[in-house]
């Protein structure tokens, strides 16, 4: 069967310390699950030290794991040059936990979807103005427009329109496939579900698959088409979203639904 994305059987072990007090962290373990060529959005849902974004990074190709495979549209995921990240990134897209990390404070927010452009687009280097409507149309998509934006410095900007900005510069290659870590959780409370509420527009006007990574049980809830949930670095429990929150099997899913708080996620409803 085909996939756009498939793990498998993934391992990743950190080594720490030096030669006399060396020792090793498992920070995922025997993983595998895959992504269909539907567009979908997975979460990956756990606490912090699950392994979720460790597993976000191996995807992203930004460390590789120590055993196992990962294919992205069947091919083994495997950089080793500034050529073979381009190409892999005009695929596979990354949405970060904090915005404001993604964007130099002295540099205009603009210059980063300007570049981004020129250097993701297919065929000839687009000039000046195909990089402006190219910018343009990719903040269409996440609500806001290149004026609202252009010529500002990222502290002019809430965290909720960088975030957006950060998503806009993201589609701007054509991507098949986002990895989104954590990407709500420095943004306001009241501006969370719009954030999710977009993955869920970007999905369906796109078709674009979305692997949420996240904490929040409630948004995995509201979102998600599937879900896998993480435990020291395995998966204890899959399966499509509502059925398994619905319904949790595993004693740390039930775990992880009890502590959430029955208004908040009779909210993702």
């Amino acid at each position: 069967m085909s996939a756009l994305l498939r793990l498998s059987h993934v391992t990743k072990v950190y080594r720490q310390g030096g030669l006399l007090g060396r020792r090793l962290i498992t920070a995922v373990k025997d993983v595998s699950f895959e992504l269909g060529e539907e567009p979908e959005i997975l979460s990956i849902v756990g606490e912090s030290g699950s392994g979720k974004s460790t597993v976000a990074a191996m995807i992203l190709g930004q460390t590789v794991p120590t055993e196992g495979e990962l294919q992205f549209a069947g091919k083994t995921v495997a950089i080793h040059n500034r050529a073979e990240r381009t190409a892999f990134m005009k695929e596979v897209q990354p949405v970060l936990q904090n915005p404001f990390e993604a964007f130099n404070p002295l540099k205009r927010v603009d210059r980063y979807l300007f570049e981004t452009a020129r250097n993701f687009s297919a065929g000839k280097r687009p000039d000046r103005q195909q990089a402006e409507r190219m910018a343009d149309a990719a903040l269409v998509h996440v609500g806001l427009t290149l004026e609202e934006v252009k010529g500002r410095f990222p502290h002019e900007l809430s965290g909720g329109q960088l975030q957006r900005v950060a998503i806009a510069r993201a589609l701007i290659p054509q991507p098949r496939l986002l990895v989104a870590d954590e990407p709500v959780s420095m943004v306001d409370a009241s501006l969370r579900m719009a954030i999710v509420n977009l993955f869920g527009r970007l999905k369906n006007e796109l078709g674009l698959s979305i692997i949420y990574i996240t904490h929040d049980l409630a948004t995995a809830y509201y979102v998600s088409d599937n879900i896998i949930i993480m435990r020291k670095g395995e998966i204890v429990e899959r399966g499509r979203a509502r059925a398994v929150l619905d319904d949790p099997q595993h004693p740390y899913s039930r775990a992880l639904k009890d502590a959430v708080l029955a208004a908040d996620f009779s909210a993702a409803t």
